[in-house]
């Protein structure tokens, strides 16, 4: 069997360049869902993100989560779910996209997790997640 010496079609004339400015805007948006969790509790957390309004924007799924991921990996500490998840949702909502926080959990191990989805399709999570936990709130 030979091995073919030419190169794999690119994908970067459809791929548009990372956005540290988005990088930026997530990790805020990390740091704002972290703060209020801590000082404000769940039910403030819970609240800011269902009454966060879908406006207009641009930018693609895709491009949102990389970005929520990477501020993650940036954040200086553990990044939870919950966190993760409502930073997401309102970064997704404020780029026009009407994305769900989806609020989990199952019973036996007793395990609560949350994750975001946009029109049905999870996003930000392994495509399964929403199998395996009963779900208690979309917000």
């Amino acid at each position: 069997m030979q091995r073919s010496n030419a190169l794999p079609p690119k994908r970067a004339a459809t791929a548009r360049p990372f956005s540290f400015s988005l990088l930026l805007r997530a990790y805020i948006a990390l740091l704002r869902m972290d703060l209020q969790l801590a000082f404000r509790g769940f039910p403030s957390l819970h609240r800011t993100v269902r009454e966060l309004p879908v406006k207009a924007g641009n930018g693609t799924v895709d491009e949102i989560c990389r970005a929520a991921d990477l501020a993650c990996v940036f954040y200086f500490k553990q990044v939870l779910c919950l966190q993760r998840s409502a930073a997401t949702t309102a970064l997704l909502r404020r780029c026009g996209i009407p994305a769900q926080m989806v609020i989990g959990v199952q019973v036996c191990p007793f395990r609560a997790h949350a994750w975001v989805e946009v029109a049905g399709q999870v996003v930000n999570d392994k495509p399964y997640v929403s199998e395996r936990y009963l779900v208690m709130d979309r917000c």
